[in-house]
């Protein structure tokens, strides 16, 4: 049965309803509003004409529809989610969480001006990365640094500015692919460089890089495979075997470490990661790695190595359109800053805090909130987890975790799926069939909103 037009003309206009107070206090745009006004009414006007519906709802349930609606569609924009997934380092959900000092560094150097290239004691333009510059020198003994917007811009810039037009020689097993289908045999094309590859997937020894050194060559490269491993009969050649061959033929030794952390992981129980420092020691000219995984600080790309190198690719045209802004260079500063003591790092990185927190004080926390969202009337209980570095490093590494469990008449996908869709999302993992929220991940000022969340959907 279809309605008569009367209904239709019940329908109120939009800009009334954009004056309704549910609306106006909902703390969404205008714009936003009108967009989900129209599509509220439009959605009513036909279900009158094919008459689903046979009343026009009163303008407070439409504007509180339209409201729903415009923030529903808000909340699509990046924004604050609970991780509970025991992934430190999740690619998907931003990878590192900074500092607070470095979060509120960030917001002051973005909300108003900074001396972001000017030197308040000679009153004069000054570089915008010298004082990160001062900080990488004193933690890693480098002769220089530059910064740049991510590790690949940095493998890209050094290439470009270091190899073009000649070749570039790879071990074949370190042909990395990195996340979102960027491949080293790519980047070193795309940078006009020929790649020689040697070795085996498994095996590469010194000497196939001295057969491949040919008057074209114009470095080495060593790339850590922080993604993969490869286990069984392997071999490869250590970056000091490398560093001494490419000083006999003058030929500069460029290793990209990938995650790149500042601290030493195997306080943690954590091998395999290079560090920068180490890098260099071991004769490595031009190092480059990542500002938001291991070190826990903005996304960019650090390269280190001798002045004379760093130097040039600082003249390079590609390096100025390659550069950091003034929101990554004050995070960056203040997340460096904090190196100089590493009792302090792990207290103040969040990287670092959760690398380093232990199995007993973690099932403390699952057992604190699981006790809260108890005291709230839901269900849960603390069980036993594991939880990995993500963002590509130290592959296969688990660290032992607690996790609190949903427990109740709905299946893991059902908790998984309401908390998912709660206003800050809080996001878990299914495994064995159910619902995991990891602790270590979670920061604990959140911990109050999670009891309520599981509590509501779990009673």
């Amino acid at each position: 049965m279809k309605s008569d037009k009367s209904l239709l003309r019940q329908i109120p206009h939009v800009d009334r309803l954009l004056k309704n107070v549910i609306l106006t206090d909902s703390g969404v745009y205008r714009h936003e509003a009108a967009e989900a006004v129209r599509d509220v009414l439009a959605e009513l006007r036909e279900k009158l004409i094919t008459g689903e519906a046979g009343v026009v709802p009163g303008e407070d349930e439409l504007a509180r529809s339209a409201a729903e609606l415009a923030g529903k569609r808000a909340r699509l924009n990046v924004s604050r989610v609970v991780n509970g997934t025991g992934v430190i380092l999740h690619s998907n959900l931003g990878r590192a969480c900074l500092s607070k000092a470095a979060a509120l560094a960030a917001f002051h150097s973005a909300a108003s001006y900074c001396t972001l290239e000017y030197t308040v004691e000679e009153g004069a333009r000054g570089s915008r990365t010298a004082r990160i510059e001062e900080y990488l020198r004193a933690i890693t003994n480098c002769e220089a640094a530059l910064v740049v917007n991510n590790n690949a811009a940095a493998v890209l810039l050094i290439l470009t500015v270091i190899a073009r037009g000649g070749n570039v020689i790879v071990s074949r097993g370190e042909l990395v692919e990195i996340g979102g289908g960027f491949r080293i045999p790519d980047i070193i094309a795309q940078c006009g460089c020929i790649m020689r590859e040697v070795g085996t997937t498994n095996k590469t020894r010194l000497s196939d890089y001295r057969s491949a050194i040919d008057s074209e060559t114009r470095a080495l490269m060593k790339i850590h495979t922080s993604n993969f491993r490869i286990a069984g009969f392997t071999g490869a050649v250590t970056l000091e075997d490398l560093a001494e061959l490419g000083g006999a033929h003058g030929v500069p030794v460029i290793e990209d470490i990938g995650s790149g952390a500042l601290a030493d992981l195997r306080r943690y129980g954590l091998h395999g990661e290079p560090a920068p420092a180490q890098s260099l020691k071991s004769g490595a000219d031009i190092v480059s790695f990542s500002g938001d995984k291991l070190l826990g600080g903005p996304q960019c790309g650090i390269v280190l190595g001798r002045e004379a190198y760093i130097s040039e690719m600082k003249e390079h045209p590609l390096y100025r359109a390659l550069r950091v802004d003034k929101m990554t260079v004050s995070a960056l500063e203040a997340t460096l800053r904090v190196y100089a003591d590493l009792n302090i790092a792990e207290r103040d990185i969040p990287v670092l805090s959760m690398l380093s927190a232990t199995e007993e004080p973690l099932r403390s926390r699952a057992e604190r909130l699981c006790g809260e969202i108890i005291r709230r009337g839901g269900n849960a209980e603390a069980v036993q987890a594991k939880s990995v570095a993500g963002g590509g490093a130290v592959p296969g590494l688990e660290l032992g975790s607690y996790a609190v469990a949903p427990s109740g008449g709905k299946s893991a996908a059902e908790y998984e799926r309401e908390l998912r869709g709660q206003p800050v999302p809080i996001i878990g993992h299914i495994e064995e069939g159910r619902l995991l929220l990891d602790v270590r991940t979670m920061f604990e000022e959140d911990y109050d909103y999670v009891a309520e969340k599981v509590a509501g959907i779990t009673k």
